[in-house]
């Protein structure tokens, strides 16, 4: 019997939820269009060296952040789905062409809605487990991804 799909267990999700005023649209395109993903993905002071994403279910992404200290972190993925201007789903289950990772961490649902003339901004991680759930969670998910959707805020309000 097919039916919605179920949310995971609260024990493996992390949620963070933004209303941005700035169109959905916007929001979409600093996500999906790397030069505008390099001004805002990382928190301050990381920064975003590299982005690629292959805009469709099976294309790689990878993301490259570059620490205060000057060490690179790859984090290469791959999309699941995307909707224009309401949705974007990407994992590290996988690196490239359905290849799998060494570690999946987690899978990224992000979305975009029209609220009162502004965009509510959810991204939910997922987690294959409530450690990994809990070590991002401590590795500043909240401060870090807060900061980010800020930073997407602004961007969105000068494009």
């Amino acid at each position: 019997m097919c039916g919605a799909p179920q949310s995971p267990d609260a024990d493996r999700e992390l949620v963070l939820t933004r209303l941005i005023d700035a169109p959905r649209d916007k929001l979409f395109r600093c996500w999906t269009e790397p030069e505008l993903m390099k001004q805002w993905f990382a928190p301050l002071p990381w920064t975003v060296t590299h982005a690629e994403m292959d805009l469709r279910p099976g294309g790689a992404s990878l993301i490259v952040m570059r620490g205060p200290d000057g060490q690179e972190f790859p984090n290469p993925g791959v999309i699941l789905e995307v909707v224009k201007n309401e949705k974007v789903v990407f994992t590290d289950a996988y690196t490239k062409a359905w290849e799998p990772s060494a570690k999946p961490f987690m899978t990224a649902i992000v979305t975009f809605a029209d609220e009162g003339g502004k965009t509510r901004y959810t991204a939910r991680a997922l987690h294959w487990n409530a450690e990994d759930r809990k070590t991002h969670e401590e590795m500043g998910f909240h401060e870090g991804w807060g900061q980010c959707a800020d930073q997407l805020a602004a961007l969105a309000a000068r494009i």
